[in-house]
């Protein structure tokens, strides 16, 4: 027993602590020492606000604060001057969830090891100062989870500074002055719209934002967003083309039907996370006849997890669509930059067209199941009977027709799938994928099943019909739920008119479905044998309706 304590006793990790929170080591460099771990680069769900309490005596009020659903384990706290390393002024306690940190025998840092709050209130006393401070803050989330370096707004001690808000949305007096258009665009700001080159102070149906850099400092933005709307519009930063890792800025309805901006951060295809709203300040909007407006100037740094680098240059998104109770929904139409932009020169960005390989993998689907699979599971319902006899090629002419289109139908499903993986090389863009990979799997299985099926006077043949039958049907299904979920996906235009055509194909799939079953049975009930020139003619309008909605679908693909 002994040498099993001993034993454990030895493979213990060592672990140094600092229980009182009062960590000496980091008045100098404001990091945590966590051992072996790095800072996150995410933008922190955390923010600091200082706000100038008596104008001419220094004081000044600060406040930590968590976005909704998050707290702080921990925190440290220093104001400095802006460009120096050296801490200035002194705390005073407003809460007991905060202590002091001495350094260097002053009262110049605020701290706590084990608070777990989501809000710190401070009084920060520099009356021998007369310079702009700011607040530099470490957040820490749990031992592995940190953020340093994290900046409140600047703050004038005399009074004539700007400092701005910290709660996780802003909601402005709506202003119908609101003047957003697209004057001095390449010129002074930059610029990206659909449809290209359109401005909102003349056309409703324009989707607008800028950017532009203000002369009191290289980092302070001035953002106008505009688009017609049900819910929101948005703009994003993003390291690539694809959504997911995106800082985004959303104008939009809140629970009030107010109109606010909130910043956020989407992880994958999740819906963003809300963010504290940070250095944002000077915030207009506007909700006229459907269009919704905001401008805004932001001082907030980009991150994105991926960026290994401070960088200016990044694609640009634009997405709205509808809202419930000031949450967002998913989107209804997005458009992407052709290339990575610096939003600190004047540029009117190009937006980029849907990339060939993803129109053909759209194509490749809608040809699939839209055509060649349609008419595999009209050949082998109805040509079965009515052309008993006929054969080609020693077999039955309906098993023949049936099998070449739904080989064909198979063949064109294995290549759409390559190409859309082949290009995206990831998992994306919600119940599409999941959609997709079951239509996949599906259609791989009943040609083996079709396979191993028994001869046609096996007594349990019919098992294998039945089972035949209704797995192509719930493969049809699912496949013409996959095209829908992909058309929502490539659907830029504002009424989402490809949509509606894919909703037409499917009633006029139905209605005709529905007309050769009556006609089938009641010919069959009526005269004992069925008709083929009734039965032909109908097939023969069903695939030119078919084909109609096919064409159109394609022209939308082709034009996305």
């Amino acid at each position: 027993m002994n040498m099993v304590v001993t034993l454990l006793l030895l493979c213990a990790p060592v672990a140094w602590c600092y229980s009182s929170g009062l960590v000496m080591d980091s008045c100098e460099d404001m990091w945590p020492h966590h051992s072996g771990l790095d800072p996150q680069t995410r933008p922190p769900p955390f923010t600091i606000t200082s706000e100038l309490r008596r104008s001419g005596l220094g004081e000044v009020t600060v406040q930590l604060q968590a976005a909704a659903s998050f707290s702080f384990k921990g925190f440290l706290l220093q104001a400095r001057e802006v460009g120096a390393s050296t801490p200035v002024g002194s705390f005073n306690l407003t809460t007991v969830d905060s202590q002091i940190l001495s350094c260097n025998h002053r009262h110049v840092s605020l701290c706590c090891s084990t608070c777990l709050s989501n809000s710190v209130l401070a009084c920060l006393s520099a009356h021998n100062l007369s310079t702009v401070s700011a607040s530099l803050g470490v957040f820490v989330q749990n031992y592995s989870t940190f953020w340093i370096d994290v900046e409140s707004s600047v703050v004038n001690l005399t009074g004539e500074g700007r400092s701005s808000s910290s709660t996780p949305s802003a909601t402005s007096t709506p202003s119908p002055t609101l003047a957003i258009s697209s004057a001095d665009c390449g010129v002074t700001k930059v610029c990206f719209s659909q449809p290209s080159n359109c401005d909102p102070a003349v056309s409703s149906d324009c989707y607008f934002m800028s950017a532009m850099v203000l002369s009191f400092s290289e980092e302070a933005l001035r953002f106008e967003l505009s688009g017609p709307s049900d819910g929101y519009v948005s703009f994003g930063f993003s390291d690539d083309q694809i959504m997911g890792n995106d800082d985004i800025y959303i104008c939009g309805k809140g629970r009030t039907e107010t109109i606010q901006v909130q910043h956020a951060f989407s992880e994958a295809k999740t819906t963003p996370q809300t963010l504290p709203l940070g250095n944002v300040s000077d915030i207009t909007t506007t909700i006229q006849d459907g269009v919704i407006s905001c401008s805004f100037t932001s001082m907030n740094p980009i991150y994105l997890h991926r960026s290994s680098s401070i960088s200016r240059n990044y694609y640009l998104i634009f997405a709205y669509g509808p809202s419930s109770n000031g949450q967002i929904l998913f989107h209804k139409g997005t458009f992407i930059s052709t290339d990575k932009v610096n939003v600190s020169k004047p540029l009117i960005v190009p937006k980029a067209r849907r990339p060939d390989i993803i129109k053909a993998h759209g194509a490749l689907m809608l040809i699939a199941w839209m055509t060649t699979g349609s008419l595999g599971m009209i050949t082998a319902r109805y040509l079965k009977e009515i052309a008993k006899g006929q054969r080609l090629c020693g077999r039955d002419v309906w098993f023949v027709v049936h099998v070449a289109v739904m080989s064909m139908t198979v063949a064109a499903t294995v290549i759409g799938f390559i190409l859309s993986f082949s290009y995206v090389k990831a998992w994306s863009g919600g119940a599409h994928p999941v959609l997709g990979c079951l239509v996949l799997i599906i259609s791989l299985l009943q040609p083996l099943l079709a396979l191993l099926r028994c001869e046609p006077q096996h007594s349990r043949r019919f098992l294998f019909n039945w089972t035949h039958a209704i797995t192509a049907i719930t493969l049809k299904a699912l496949a013409v739920a996959a095209i829908f979920t992909g058309l929502t996906l490539i659907d830029g235009s504002g009424d989402q008119w490809m949509m509606k055509v894919m909703g037409g194909f499917v009633g006029w799939e139905a209605f005709v479905y529905i007309l050769l079953e009556a006609l089938f049975r009641w010919r069959l009930k009526a005269t004992g044998k069925h008709s083929f020139m009734t039965v032909n003619a109908i097939i023969i309008l069903f695939i030119m309706g078919n084909l109609s909605f096919l064409v159109a679908l394609l022209v939308g693909i082709g034009i996305s």
